[in-house]
This record gives C-alpha cells, sequence and structure tokens, in this order.
C-alpha cells in the first residue's frame, strides 16, 4: 500500500512512462557512460536528482537569455510537471540508455534548439544552440546535480570521482552544444562564478521562483513537494541567495529538511531499487 502511495506522489511530479523496459535491450549496450561510471551512481537516487534538478532550474532562471528561449518557447509555467517529466526523461536516456536512445534524444534537443530565438527580457537577441548560455545550463545542472548527491546521499565522493564526474558529463555537454567545460569540481565552480556579472533578477525570474515554490499539485503529494522545493532551494550554492532576495538558509533550518529527506528517502528508495538504473544493469550483466 505504501509502494503504491509512493508511486502515485512521484507520478504527480513527474508524470508517468510505466516501467522502463526500453533499457533492457540491446544486451551489452553501454550506453554514452556504463555501469562503472560516476554518472551511473551519481543520477541513480531519484531524490538528489529533484532536488539537484530544481536547484539548477533556479540558477538557470538567473541568466535572463537562458531563461528567454524557455519562456518564449515551452509550456513550463501552464504544465511544470510536463517539463520535469521532459527533463527526468533525458536524464534517464542520456545517462543509462543504450546508445541509440541516447544519440536519439540528443538529436532531437539539438534539433528543437535550432528552432529557437528571440528576444530575452533585457531586449538581447538570444539563440537557444549559443554556446555560452548552453554552457551555462550544462554548468548549473552538474554542479547541482553533484552538490545534492553528496548531501541528500550522505556519500561524499572522493576528489578523484567527483572529478570524474565532471569529466564523464563533459562529454554529454559536447554533443549538445556547449563548449570549454572543465573537467573537475572546483573548475566547474569557477567556470559559474565567471557567469555572475550577467545574472538577472528581473520579472520573468521571479515568476519562475514563484512558481517553484509554489509548485502545483494535488493534496496528495503537496508536503512531499513542498519539502522537495525547500530541499532544492537550501541546495543553491550561497552567492545566490542574495540574487533571488534571500537570506542564506540556516545551519537549523538546513538540518531540519535534510532529515526530513534522509525519514522520507528510505521507502522511497526501496520503491524505486527496481527503476531505470536496475534495468540498465540487466541490460549489461544479464541479471
Amino acid at each position: 500500500m505504501l509502494d503504491d502511495l509512493i508511486r502515485k506522489v512521484i507520478r504527480e511530479i513527474v508524470g508517468d512512462s510505466g516501467p522502463p523496459t526500453a533499457f533492457l535491450s540491446p544486451p551489452g549496450d553501454p550506453g554514452l557512460f556504463g555501469p562503472e561510471s560516476i554518472t551511473w551512481k551519481v543520477h541513480e537516487d531519484f531524490i538528489a536528482m529533484m532536488i539537484g534538478g530544481i536547484s539548477s532550474l533556479i540558477l538557470q532562471a538567473l541568466h535572463p537569455q537562458a531563461l528567454a528561449g524557455v519562456w518564449d518557447h515551452s509550456t513550463f509555467r501552464t504544465d511544470l510537471k510536463g517539463r520535469l517529466g521532459r527533463t527526468a526523461y533525458f536524464i534517464a536516456a542520456t545517462t543509462y540508455g543504450p546508445t541509440d536512445m541516447a544519440e536519439t534524444i540528443i538529436r532531437k534537443v539539438n534539433t528543437i534548439h535550432s528552432k529557437v530565438t528571440g528576444i530575452d527580457e533585457l531586449g538581447k537577441p538570444y539563440l537557444a544552440t549559443d554556446p555560452h548560455l548552453l554552457t551555462w545550463v550544462q554548468l548549473t545542472e552538474t554542479f547541482s546535480f553533484m552538490s545534492a548527491y553528496e548531501d541528500y546521499r550522505n556519500e561524499a565522493l572522493s576528489a578523484k570521482h567527483r572529478d570524474q564526474y565532471f569529466r564523464e558529463m563533459r562529454s554529454l555537454g559536447y554533443r549538445l552544444g556547449a563548449t570549454h567545460l572543465p573537467d573537475t569540481y572546483e573548475g566547474t565552480k569557477q567556470a559559474i562564478y565567471a557567469y555572475l556579472p550577467e545574472l538577472h533578477y528581473g520579472e520573468r525570474a521571479k515568476s519562475v521562483i514563484h512558481l517553484l515554490e509554489n509548485f502545483p499539485s494535488k493534496l496528495l503529494a503537496k508536503p512531499f513537494i513542498i519539502l522537495l522545493s525547500r530541499a532544492g532551494f537550501n541546495n543553491l550554492p550561497n552567492w545566490a541567495y542574495p540574487i533571488i532576495q534571500k537570506s542564506v538558509p540556516s545551519q537549523m533550518d538546513r538540518l531540519a529538511i535534510k532529515k526530513s529527506i534522509d525519514l522520507l528517502s528510505i521507502p522511497i528508495r526501496e520503491t524505486l531499487k527496481d527503476g531505470v538504473a536496475a534495468h540498465s544493469r540487466r541490460r549489461m550483466y544479464g541479471k
């Protein structure tokens, strides 16, 4: 009964595509990364990925040109669940999918980006294929995923494995059109800092923040979604809070949210243990 309740909550957040049987074949195909990669390890945890996804959306919304493409050419403001669901599928397909699945979704995204252009909130023209913008998206996603994994999976990676994650994900970023991506954790932090003068907390970004703070959901999922949202905001780097006009979370607040997430994660991880990653390992090892 608890399993059913958890699955209903997850469907409320990202939708439902059924059992991930598409990840079972072809046998032995490692995809873009393979089961020995750090990317498989970091991306396996649903809780950490959702938290990291929320914080990366917040950071991406602070760049007016990166936000403009989503603002002008997507339905995220009226279908946030759909946006999160599509993003979750993209991460799953490129991380765990066989090679053809991963390359197909990358081509699809690149084709969509080639048609996205316009004028941002500050009157500047933008192209979704601009490597500078694609690099910002890649930097903030990988940094947010790593931060959430280490904080909410309670498993700090060695410096070597942490850097390996950014090196692996750099290859995906290049396939999507990003350039000059660092291959270390520290390099990624420094690359993000270089973008700070370009960030702008305007009306559009404020609208995104409000939407993420008030995630539309049914009553059943609301307490869990509120908790995930707060964890996503707590996962931001400290330099981001003054920009979004919020106080840096206190240690007490961080601890309370983390303990709540830790408690809820136990049944959720148990329910999802036969998910995409498990199916992909069967593709590789036959069991």
